[in-house]
């Protein structure tokens, strides 16, 4: 993938790399973005085939809503799925969230409309979750007598905490942009006509910092929901030894000494 390439792929992605920004966008809207398992093994392939050209992903949904959930009229169809509900996120959507886990680079969602299903796992798994005052949020599972998947009592419980994490699951109420952002499960709530512009405005940022650091970064607050403080700790030591090796490191530090807006390269 080069500098100024777009285009589809199969299940329904769309991917744009430029300026060391990778955009990865749901592209069914007549269905509103419905989540598949082509469309999780596309997703999973191009998040697992990023380069060193890419400094930060952005994941969004194309028109009104990011991801309405899984296609269920697509599950009736499916052999695999009616035979063993647990095959379908064996083979493609714990994969790709185990590829979101392992990013080198930092993850921005961008929400608006509807997150449902696992729609809401990969709208919540966003290392920086952006969303519009029209997004809304959705455990609603248990309504067709199924359990959560995408990671969602993983994600909700560590972002919000076992009770309120049972309150989606359990009531399967829509929970508001708004009273998400009360939560402290998303990062910033804007006006709708104002959610791109933000989210471009934070990529830049993003695009232009030392890119081994962030991802450093995001590595260590995943591995810190599943450590104790030692290991924390020892984890620290070692990714502060290799960010004090790069290039960016040398030149924050002199940009810091002369006043200056570092220039970083990723190196």
């Amino acid at each position: 993938m080069s500098d100024g390439d777009a285009r589809p792929v199969t299940g329904s992605i769309e991917s744009t790399l430029l300026d060391g920004v990778l955009r990865l966008t749901l592209s069914d809207p007549d269905r509103l973005n419905a989540m598949t398992p082509a469309l999780a093994d596309d997703l999973c392939a191009n998040l697992q085939s990023i380069g060193s050209d890419v400094r930060v992903v952005v994941l969004s949904g194309e028109g009104k809503h990011f991801c309405s959930g899984a296609n269920l009229a697509g599950v009736l169809k499916d052999p695999e799925a009616l035979a063993d509900g647990g095959a379908v996120l064996e083979r493609h959507y714990n994969p790709l969230i185990m590829a979101i886990h392992a990013l080198p680079v930092p993850l921005i969602t961008s929400i608006r409309g509807a997150a449902v299903g696992v729609g809401a796992s990969l709208a919540l798994i966003g290392d920086l979750i952006i969303a519009s005052d029209t997004a809304y949020f959705l455990q609603a599972f248990r309504r067709i007598g199924l359990t959560p998947d995408g990671g969602a009592p993983f994600i909700l419980t560590q972002a919000v905490g076992r009770v309120r994490a049972l309150e989606m699951m359990l009531l399967a109420e829509k929970l508001p942009a708004q009273k998400a952002l009360e939560w402290g499960l998303v990062t910033r709530v804007v006006p709708e006509d104002e959610l791109d512009a933000t989210v471009d405005a934070i990529v830049r940022d993003m695009a232009e910092g030392a890119s081994f650091a962030l991802g450093k970064i995001r590595q260590m607050a995943w591995a810190a929901t599943r450590s104790g403080l030692d290991e924390a700790l020892a984890l620290e030591v070692e990714t502060q030894r290799a960010a004090a090796a790069t290039h960016d490191f040398q030149e924050g530090l002199s940009a810091f000494m002369e006043k200056r807006r570092p220039r970083f390269t990723g190196n």
